[in-house]
């Protein structure tokens, strides 16, 4: 297992007598340790302006998958069908504005943003963790906005990946099947080119406005069949797994994540985003997914993973 990795419960100030506001902490079960935390600088390494996952460990693992500085299932962009905002601030909105910490026990914890500035999307995001190397994310929000252009809601998380062998991410094609795979590798060319891979009953065309300068505007040609996708870090595996009924599409980016520590190539982003067109101000949306992170073993494994999950959301398949 790693060294232990110092963990620093950042504060805030409060009112007298009262305790300092926890930013982040840890949940796990049976050696494995997760740290998930909100906008605030955690460590050293790890400044302000990232969210979700910070640190994922367990017994045996050589090597920790998110880059140190960034993180893993950080919620990342809104975004609707206008052009891209030349303003930080609103580009990446839900890694700047504020959000809250709350444990709710020893194994789960949840992240709520209160109603952002720009976008206008109250969100909550519940890490649980109660097997290991399972680390479950709900999500909900609210968007309270009404002029969002094209009347269509994105939603945007990044992972970044800590200098992988091998950058890509592995799917099945359209019209596989659990029983009957057919892989895909995806490591897209250079950052924004084809990015965004849609399942194969996802036929809607987004016009979006301006230059196609973002992950989520570069339609790649790919196709998935099965809500879900995985990639190799050292001898573990990290599994992406999505409730078949979310309208979810993957984005791969081969640079996302900066320069690898050593500075000879760059760490990739494996992401995905859950889009609602057609939203209601007011109305609650939502989805569920796993990420499953464990010693590699085969394909077949990774496929007993993801059926098992798909039927505990009620689409195996």
């Amino acid at each position: 297992m790693l060294a232990a990795t110092l963990v620093i419960l950042c504060g805030t100030l409060s009112a007298p007598g009262e305790p300092p506001a926890l930013h982040s902490g840890e949940i796990g079960a049976e050696g494995f340790r997760c740290v998930v935390g909100d906008n605030e600088q955690w460590d050293d390494q790890h400044g302000a302006g990232y969210n979700g996952v910070f640190l994922m460990d367990m017994p045996g693992m050589t090597s920790i998958p998110f880059v140190p500085q960034y993180a893993g299932l950080n919620l990342e962009h809104y975004f609707d069908l206008g052009p891209r905002s030349e303003d930080n601030s609103i580009f990446f909105e839900p890694r700047r504005a504020p959000m809250a910490f709350t444990r709710l026990d020893d194994h789960t914890v949840e992240l709520h943003q209160p109603t952002s500035p720009h976008y206008g999307v109250e969100s909550w995001s519940r890490f649980e963790v109660n097997t290991p190397g399972r680390v479950d994310l709900r999500f909900r929000c609210v968007p309270r906005k009404p002029d969002l252009e094209g009347g269509m809601l994105g939603v945007f998380w990044a992972s970044y990946i800590n200098a992988p062998m091998d950058k890509s991410v592995y799917f099945l094609a359209a019209g596989a099947t659990l029983d009957k795979p057919v892989w895909v590798q995806y490591c897209t060319q250079g950052h924004n080119r084809d990015s965004t891979v849609c399942a194969e009953n996802d036929l809607r065309e987004f016009a979006f406005q301006g230059k196609k300068d973002t992950l989520y505007s570069n339609i790649s040609p790919l196709r998935y069949g099965v809500p879900f996708f995985y990639g190799n870090h050292g001898d573990h595996v990290l599994i992406y797994i999505f409730e078949p009924d979310a309208l979810i599409r993957f984005s791969h980016s081969p640079s996302g994540g900066g320069p690898t520590p050593a500075k000879d190539g760059y760490n990739p982003a494996w992401d995905f985003q859950y889009l609602i067109p057609g939203y209601e101000t007011g109305k609650e949306y939502g989805f569920r997914m796993r990420l499953v992170c464990k010693a590699w073993k085969d394909r077949a494994d990774v496929l007993a993973e993801v059926r098992a999950c798909l039927k505990e959301m009620g689409g195996d398949r």
